[in-house]
């Protein structure tokens, strides 16, 4: 009996708990926060409410400003969960070990691939022009050669702390409160993966961001760990954080 509960613990140790019955609150709370940070920031900066952040997209300091309201977005499921769970690093499993690392980069891959065949497909229907008109394609064009350290900031920005907030978000609290009322895990794959693509708001690649989601997704199903969603969506972002510096 020893052994066995032994086993149990060691298991609690590198796998995240699952069924956080806060999960519907820190996620709305989330997107909640997304929204209302985005509309006023818009508002200030230019009179009119919206609910793109990225219209805030200026060079120096006002550039990381645009990313903002998406880091908001993990600041609630932390919060959650150190008030009523067992932190994130028990409750989400956020922070990568050896495994996370493997499985992500291999989904990290698919994804990119996903989105590369998809994007084929609706640069035929749509051209060039509406597919590539991404808010990160007008980062690349608004820098300058003098603005490399706020690209670089810019960049990391992109690979890191976004997709660690939007996980824990998505494959975070929202994933976490469906299998706590026991949803099926193929339908939790397919929700969140809506719920990226919803959140990108780019109308006309939406079919590649959802193909996308759904491989990202997958690093969270094989692991049951935020942390090699987190790796994924993170080579994922790669090569569009690469774009900053090359106005591609």
């Amino acid at each position: 009996m020893g052994s066995v509960n032994q086993g149990v613990g060691e298991a609690s140790r590198t796998r995240p708990v699952l069924g956080a019955h806060w999960g519907f609150l820190a996620f709305f709370a989330g997107l909640g926060v997304y929204h209302l940070v985005t509309v006023v920031m818009t508002a200030m900066r230019s009179g009119h409410a919206s609910v793109d952040p990225l219209e805030l997209l200026d060079v120096g300091p006002v550039l990381l400003l645009a990313f903002v309201p998406s880091l908001l977005l993990g600041l609630a499921p932390l919060v959650a969960s150190r008030r009523w769970g067992n932190g994130p690093r028990a409750d989400f499993g956020w922070l990568p070990d050896l495994r996370d690392v493997k499985v992500g980069l291999a989904c990290g891959v698919l994804a990119l691939l996903a989105g590369y065949l998809v994007n084929l497909v609706l640069l035929g229907i749509y051209g060039t022009d509406r597919v590539t008109d991404s808010p990160l394609t007008d980062l690349a064009e608004d820098g300058g050669s003098d603005e490399v350290l706020w690209l670089a900031l810019a960049a990391l920005v992109v690979v890191v702390a976004t997709p660690m907030a939007e996980e824990l978000l998505m494959r975070g609290a929202l994933w976490g409160a469906l299998e706590h009322h026991r949803i099926p895990r193929w339908v939790i794959l397919v929700l969140t993966a809506v719920v990226f693509a919803y959140l990108h708001g780019e109308p006309t690649r939406t079919l590649a961001l959802l193909a996308q989601g759904l491989v990202i997704g997958a690093a969270r199903l094989r692991t049951g760990r935020v942390g090699a969603s987190f790796v994924a969506h993170a080579a994922n972002n790669l090569a569009p954080a690469l774009m900053l510096f090359t106005g591609s």
